[in-house]
């Protein structure tokens, strides 16, 4: 069991890292490239992320999966099986979806390019996607091993490859772009191709890893297929694969609740902004929702959901094990947990938007507007993926595919409408629609199948809401005396600065009211309890 542990903290520290690794370049990013030309790098990575999930969400997971139960059984043979037969699936799998999104480019431009206006051209969108395209080949037959050496509880190959796969990737980006734009002086666009070009590039790194870890362990596979206790499978391709779709199809839905929103913007935005005569400044409003505030926005969800989402396997056993009770408190935990570190996240960010915009990328009263106003979307973010976890851990993922596919279609019918009347924030507001309607949904099933009420919940939230919004108020006053003292942000040392002292502010106001009154100790276990006790907080 505690190999099974530290496996699996491995692959969770991995993906994190990645994860942490995916928001920071950013921001030389932006500083290299500048904001007009950023649309055209996210009107690329739309539609790849979309691709991508379909040829591979769920895939390492369900592979697993598959693997684990069979060697379990002592049937290797069915997982090498599958191994083999998916290793051709997936290279036929990726050269499709390379050749389909090649094929796509042009009539996707022309859908998002609207108006002779905006900054962006249709060649020039067709020619990035084409170029974004590339890492397909590689991405799906790469997720397959991963998956393989997860069913064999080998958890360092697939975190190192995620990895090493994003600093590949990373270092290409900057350094290429560095070169293309400062040093030689040359066209933005040619910077942004080979930015989305790294994405293969950074994929080849990852598989070498593989590759790496393929020739350490193959003589283990070899040996432990030749001892099984299952000495020919009897199970039929047809019916492994069946086996492993139905398993990874909801989790597709999942990975791909956030490219699906982000499409929507993607093919309705420029349109609605161009009847209303502002195709001027409609690339730089989407970049803006939907790529710069976006990753500021994320950053607390990606916290919250990872301390949420470690409660799943135990949920999952209870759920299997018909321990409702103690079912309903890890499901308790699970939202507490969320909105503690969410809902602080989402007000302070929503204060200090001005302060954070101008710190990471530059000044911009629109950018902080749209930050502002975006940040509380995070708490609906957050909530969505826990709750279509939750449904996973019972057995019902075929809900998740209905609420999504629910929340998509209400963002397409009310998006067009919205944007004419609020602009940005008609996106934005249609999203939070969007998000909570699903999220609704998922919740109606979890009380259904579950009987699940809670109000303890209830007010512990309500007691998060409380402390959040004395956190921001406190947080507020200190933005708004700093200001006073040094004058206002000018630059982005006094933008550092204040968001400095203002989050210490917060996170010392929210930290103190949540020791003093226990929550924090309730939330985050005992070691939290044991500091707060040295500290004397308790």
């Amino acid at each position: 069991m505690s190999t099974l542990m530290k496996g699996t903290a491995v692959l969770t520290i991995g993906m994190f890292l990645s994860k942490v690794l995916g928001l920071i370049y950013i921001f030389p990013f932006y500083a290299i490239i500048g904001e007009d030309n950023l649309a055209l790098y996210q009107y690329a990575y739309i539609p790849y992320s979309i691709m991508l999930s379909i040829a591979i969400s769920g895939l390492p997971l369900a592979v697993s999966k598959f693997v684990s139960k069979y060697n379990t059984l002592g049937d290797y043979e069915s997982g090498y099986k599958l191994m083999k037969s998916g290793m051709l699936v997936m290279t036929i799998t990726g050269i499709g979806a390379f050749l389909l999104l090649n094929l796509l480019a042009t009539p996707i431009a022309n859908v998002v390019i609207k108006s002779d206006e905006q900054l962006i051209t249709v060649e020039q969108v067709a020619s990035v996607i084409r170029w974004v395209s590339f890492a397909l080949i590689v991405v799906p037959f790469m997720s397959l091993v991963r998956g393989f050496f997860q069913g064999y509880n080998k958890m360092e190959p697939t975190a190192v490859s995620q990895l090493i796969e994003q600093i590949v990737r990373i270092i290409f980006l900057l350094v290429g772009s560095f070169i293309i734009v400062v040093l030689l002086k040359g066209e933005p666009e040619t910077a942004i191709s080979l930015s989305v070009f790294a994405a293969f590039i950074g994929a080849l790194g990852g598989l070498l890893i593989l590759g790496y870890y393929w020739k350490k362990y193959k003589q283990e596979f070899s040996l432990m297929r030749s001892e099984s206790s299952v000495t020919t499978s009897q199970l039929q391709l047809s019916s492994i694969y069946k086996e492993v779709l139905t398993f990874s199809i909801p989790i597709i839905f999942v990975g791909l609740a956030n490219p699906l929103f982000q499409l929507v913007d993607m093919l309705t935005f420029n349109g609605a902004m161009a009847s209303i005569g502002m195709s001027s400044v409609s690339d730089n409003y989407f970049t803006m929702i939907n790529f710069t505030t976006h990753k500021v926005v994320i950053i607390p969800v990606m916290l919250a959901t990872s301390l949420s989402l470690a409660l799943i396997p135990t949920i999952t056993k209870y759920y299997t094990q018909g321990e409702f009770g103690l079912l309903r408190n890890a499901m308790d935990k699970s939202y507490q947990i969320l909105f503690f570190i969410t809902l602080p996240a989402a007000l302070g960010i929503s204060v200090l938007s001005n302060e954070i915009y101008f710190m990471l990328y530059s000044e911009s009263e629109m950018g902080a507007s749209i930050l502002a106003h975006y940040a509380p979307v995070a708490i609906l973010f957050a909530l969505f993926q826990v709750t279509a976890a939750l449904l996973q851990g019972i057995d019902y993922q075929k809900w998740i595919i209905l609420s999504l596919l629910t929340g998509i279609l209400i963002k397409l019918m009310i998006n067009t409408p919205l944007i004419k009347v609020m602009q940005a924030d008609g996106a934005i507001l249609a999203t939070a629609i969007g998000y909570g309607v699903s999220i609704i949904i998922n919740l109606f099933v979890i009380k259904k199948v579950l009987n699940y009420r809670s109000k303890m919940v209830k007010r512990r939230i309500l007691l998060i809401v409380i402390l959040s919004i004395i956190m921001a108020i406190a947080v507020f006053i200190t933005q708004k005396l700093l200001i006073a003292i040094m004058g206002p942000v000018e630059g982005k040392l006094s933008a550092i600065i204040i968001s400095v002292i203002c989050v210490g502010v917060g996170i010392a106001v929210y930290g103190i009211l949540s020791f003093k009154l226990g929550l924090a100790q309730k939330m985050l276990g005992e070691r939290i309890t044991k500091l707060a006790a040295k500290v004397g907080l308790k």
